[in-house]
């Protein structure tokens, strides 16, 4: 049970920052963050402005072998909020697939835990929800957290990072290996695949949340995400939403499609456009919607599934968005676990026909994803849940002095290489700016 506290707060934005501050004293924290300021138009499945999960009553931590199993015996018994990850990796468990790659990071493929202390943000209301073996606690930790001074906060921000980037697949071996993907595409074996390279620095250190702040404020994302577990973190500016359960609707978000912005407001204007015109942008976008239709129709009332918007632009403060919002409804029986299990990993992150395009960009592929394109993200009490996609991550072991962040696009039958590549690197732009100052 928990003991449950309502304040109105006078500045947010503050209250944010300290509370940020005074959370990381703990092994296990998530932080998720829609920045809702910088995009409410099209937030419109958003149920709270931010949430911070810290401090492990319970736990759970798994490899693939029948992890999904596991996560639902651990959801069912426990029966509160629980936060954590799925990494990309748990394909394994799903089908008969395999991840042999490098892997510097070392995050486990599975991790939930039950959280002593939530604090659920929305307009200018907090809701404190803690356990009550804790709540003793609540109001020193109120106290605490107002004592977190701002100077602290902009000192920890001017650390400076002497970052070497080095890349994982140099630029002609990526034309040989988009080249390989298309010869496939042509001989039929799959009509997308999302292919993706690692970016990484060895034996360095970051500050996380300095880190995480500095991504956050380039890109203002809607699924910002600042997630520790003991020495791995991940600093996330995700715009994209995996899937959501609101009681018996399931919302599913892929996006395909990526144009960069323009400081001149003609030319931001025109690459929106030209965007919505690109008719291999929308190709791409369509096979995934169908995809995702797919996956959904597994756990959906019969007739359910409805595309509600098709190949609509999201514009964020550093790149315009092609998304498509798919939704359906389940019946009361539906396990929540299985609505995650019979879709995951989402289409958007690995191509169609799935399963051979899992196998194709794991034969291609250098790193093992991990926690890049996997999800993050919490079950509510009743079973509603809501997951981001991993992507615009910084991830980082703190032991082994090792930083990496992935990125990736969906090759089709009119892809360029060369362009590809290009829109890989105008992903990388805010966590490349990041590290590298």
């Amino acid at each position: 049970m928990r003991t449950q506290q309502k304040h109105t707060l006078k500045n947010t934005e503050s209250f944010k920052e300290q509370l940020l501050l005074w959370s990381q004293q703990f092994d296990d924290i998530i932080w998720l963050d829609s920045n809702l300021d910088s995009h409410r138009d099209n937030q419109q499945y958003s149920k709270y402005d931010a949430i911070l999960a810290v401090d492990a009553f319970t736990s759970i931590q798994t490899d693939y072998i029948d992890a999904f199993d596991k996560l639902k015996e651990y959801q069912t018994l426990t029966n509160d909020w629980i936060f954590g990850y799925l990494t990309y990796d748990l394909k394994n468990d799903i089908e008969d697939l395999q991840s042999n790659n490098f892997d510097g990071l070392q995050f486990p493929y599975l991790y939930f835990f039950q959280p002593k202390k939530i604090f659920l943000f929305k307009e200018n209301v907090i809701e404190i929800q803690y356990l009550n073996c804790v709540e003793d606690e609540l109001e020193a930790d109120l106290k605490a957290i107002s004592n977190e001074t701002e100077c602290h906060l902009e000192r920890s921000r001017k650390v400076s990072n002497e970052i070497k980037i080095k890349l994982r697949i140099h630029k002609d071996d990526y034309f040989e290996k988009v080249n390989n993907i298309l010869s496939h595409i042509h001989r039929g074996d799959i009509y997308e695949a999302n292919f993706c390279q690692e970016f990484f620095a060895e034996d360095t250190y970051i500050n996380p949340l300095e880190t995480y702040l500095k991504l956050n404020s380039i890109s203002n994302p809607p699924f910002a995400t600042f997630l520790k577990c003991n020495d791995k973190y991940l600093l996330s500016a995700s715009p994209e939403r995996y899937l959501k359960k609101e009681g018996s609707t399931i919302i599913s978000q892929p996006i395909k499609g990526t144009a960069k912005r323009s400081e001149n407001i003609e030319e931001d204007k025109k690459l929106k456009q030209d965007l919505f015109n690109d008719q291999k942008e929308r190709s791409e976008n369509i096979m995934i919607v169908d995809l995702v239709r797919n996956d959904l129709s597994k756990t959906a009332i019969r007739g359910s599934v409805k595309v509600e918007e098709l190949c609509e632009i999201y514009t964020y403060k550093q790149v315009h968005q092609m998304v498509s919002t798919i939704v359906s409804k389940v019946g009361k029986s539906v396990n929540p676990i299985d609505i995650l299990k019979t879709t995951f990993p989402m289409g958007s992150m690995t191509g169609a026909p799935k399963i051979s395009a899992m196998k194709i960009i794991e034969q291609l592929e250098e790193t093992k994803r991990g926690l890049y394109s996997g999800a993050v993200g919490y079950f509510e009490p009743n079973g509603n849940f809501d997951f981001n996609v991993v992507i615009r991550s910084i991830l980082y072991n703190k032991t082994n002095k090792f930083v990496s962040y992935s990125v990736g696009g969906a090759i089709i039958a009119k892809s360029n290489p060369l362009k590809e590549y290009e829109e890989c690197l105008i992903k990388a732009k805010a966590m490349r700016t990041v590290l590298e100052n």
